[in-house]
Parts: C-alpha cells; sequence; structure tokens
C-alpha cells in the first residue's frame, strides 16, 4: 500500500524568494536574474518543519512553478537545506499555465496514483483552486507572497 502525498511547494513556503522580488518588479521583467537568484534563497524554518513533519507519514512531493531548467539548481538548494528528500516536480519551460491550474492539474494526476493528504502552498488562488477541487490545503501564511509574486504565479505563469 502506497503512503498518501504531502505536495509542497517552494517559493514562499520553503525558499524565501523576497530577496529577488525586485527583478519583477521594474519593466521589463528581468526573468533570468529572477532565476540566477535562487542559490541564495534563505530557508523559511517554519516550511522546513512542516515538510520535516509530513515527511514522516507521507511521501513528499515538492511541486513548484520554477522552469524545468532550473532543476538542477532546485535540487542542490533543497540537499544544501537538509529538506526531508522528496520528488521534484516543475514547470516546462514553455508552459504559461496560471499556477492554480498548473498545480491542480499535477494533483489530479497525483492522486490517481495514491491519495494527495495535502496541499502546502502560498498562492492563495492556488489553495483556493485546490480546495474547490476537493484537495485538502495547508496555506503557508508565514511568507505571504508579495504582488510581484503573486502576478509571476498567476498572470505571467512562470513561476
Amino acid at each position: 500500500m502506497h503512503q498518501p502525498y504531502a505536495v509542497i511547494d517552494l517559493d514562499g513556503v520553503l525558499a524565501d524568494v523576497g530577496h529577488r522580488l525586485h527583478h519583477l518588479e521594474r519593466r521589463p521583467k528581468d526573468w533570468a536574474a529572477f532565476f540566477a537568484g535562487l542559490d541564495d534563497d534563505p530557508l523559511l524554518l517554519e516550511g522546513l518543519a512542516v515538510a520535516r513533519r509530513l515527511s514522516e507519514a507521507h511521501r513528499v512531493v515538492y511541486l513548484s512553478g520554477r522552469p524545468e531548467r532550473t532543476r538542477a539548481r532546485t535540487q542542490a538548494w533543497l540537499v544544501r537545506h537538509d529538506v526531508p528528500p522528496g520528488r521534484v516536480l516543475l514547470r516546462g519551460d514553455q508552459d504559461r499555465r496560471p499556477a492554480r491550474v498548473l498545480k491542480v492539474g499535477v494533483l489530479r494526476r497525483l492522486a490517481a496514483r495514491a491519495d494527495v493528504a495535502v496541499l502546502v502552498d502560498d498562492d492563495p488562488q492556488v489553495c483556493a483552486a485546490a480546495r474547490a477541487a476537493g484537495f485538502t490545503v495547508l496555506e503557508a501564511t508565514w511568507a505571504r507572497p508579495q504582488p510581484a509574486l503573486l502576478e509571476a504565479q498567476e498572470r505571467d505563469a512562470r513561476t
């Protein structure tokens, strides 16, 4: 029997992206610089505590709107910060669906294999869409997303 999934977002849940949001607050947005800074994201200790607790009884899946091209650096960041091991699912490099659409689709695919016990995410729109689709959600309120991050997730569909 498969353990249920605990699906955990990265940006705003485990990784503090505040130091690189200025790249998205200007026009044109500097996506290359925004993603170049991800190696320096501080760890959000509240998110780490949640991930560790969930990893005790669940298969952890890290689900992020980060583009696939950031995979190696994202995985290195997770290891460097001693985050519990888990599968990492990232947005395809050309995928521009809003985060709420992308993530609910992934949750449905995971649920076809095993129960999805919980989604941990900081984006209110993702959380609302997941709840509406019948998933249990723990909304990460320890690092509320800034307007630039919400726009990147929902309108620009880039993280």
